[in-house]
């Protein structure tokens, strides 16, 4: 019996809970729970965050970034690495920043039932999307 070999990148692609690692201005890293969308057809990871948190703040001054994702029964664990660009906070519903987290919304999660109100909340929470073309992705299944 040939067991299947265990692909990182999939455990990546179907999880929306994990952490997000950015360096800290003293080098030390910055660990913060997040909802990650990874695209395998695109090779990117995308993360919506706000501005003017810890994370925002470490990426804009260091743009490296590492996240990690455990699946549901702690069985395997994937971990990407890359480099980080911010789009946003916009001031337009209807600008690009906020057709962005539009568009990873509806990747991520499908239709929202109120577009109009999303993208109120996107600007007056000043929301940022992080997109990260993942360099280097590892992992293992431990049972």
């Amino acid at each position: 019996m040939t067991a299947t070999p265990f692909d990182p990148r999939a455990l990546l692609a179907e999880s929306r809970l994990g952490v997000l690692a950015t360096i800290k201005a003293d080098g030390r890293p910055q660990l913060s729970p997040v909802m990650p969308f990874y695209d395998p057809e695109t090779g990117l990871l995308h993360v919506s965050m706000t501005e003017g948190r810890a994370k925002t703040a470490n990426l804009r001054r260091d743009p490296r970034a590492t996240l990690e994702v455990t699946s549901a029964d702690g069985a395997s664990w994937a971990t990407a690495e890359g480099t980080a660009t911010l789009i946003g906070p916009g001031t337009d519903p209807h600008g690009p920043e906020v057709e962005a987290l539009v568009r990873y919304y509806r990747r991520a999660a499908g239709e929202h039932p109120d577009w109009d109100e999303y993208r109120a909340a996107m600007v007056s929470d000043r929301r940022v999307l992080m997109t990260m073309p993942v360099d280097h992705v590892y992992g293992a299944k431990l049972r």
